[in-house]
């Protein structure tokens, strides 16, 4: 028997995130993952390499972006944080027409460490 994760989550795993939860639906892809840096504040670095997993999914063709709503956990039912990326974020990213820090600072912005779980 094969126990290998693989997909979106074999990915992300393989790049360091602690996938929690992972639904993928039509519209949305919805992840919920254990930080490894259980601060006061939400680590960037750890938001970048979820979105350079799913970016490098893109390019090898095996994800057509959509939203991306992600809640960081400090461990069970304790949100350190919650962050989103639009679909057209990543279009434009990968069409060449945001650069890193511009697609960084999109998704930044969208950062809530006021959260509650």
């Amino acid at each position: 028997m094969n126990d290998a994760i693989t997909g979106m989550e074999g990915d992300l795993r393989s790049n360091g995130i602690s996938v929690e939860s992972l639904r993928v639906g039509e519209e949305t892809v919805t992840v919920a993952y254990l930080t490894a840096f259980p601060d006061v504040h939400v680590n960037h670095a750890e938001i970048g390499r979820v979105l350079t997993t799913l970016i490098d999914r893109a390019e090898a063709g095996e994800w057509d972006p959509i939203r991306v709503e992600a809640t960081v956990l400090r461990h069970e039912n304790d949100v350190q944080g919650t962050w989103h990326a639009e679909a057209a974020w990543f279009h434009q990213y990968l069409d060449y027409e945001l650069s890193d820090e511009d697609f960084s600072e999109l998704v930044l912005q969208t950062l809530d460490e006021e959260v509650s779980a």
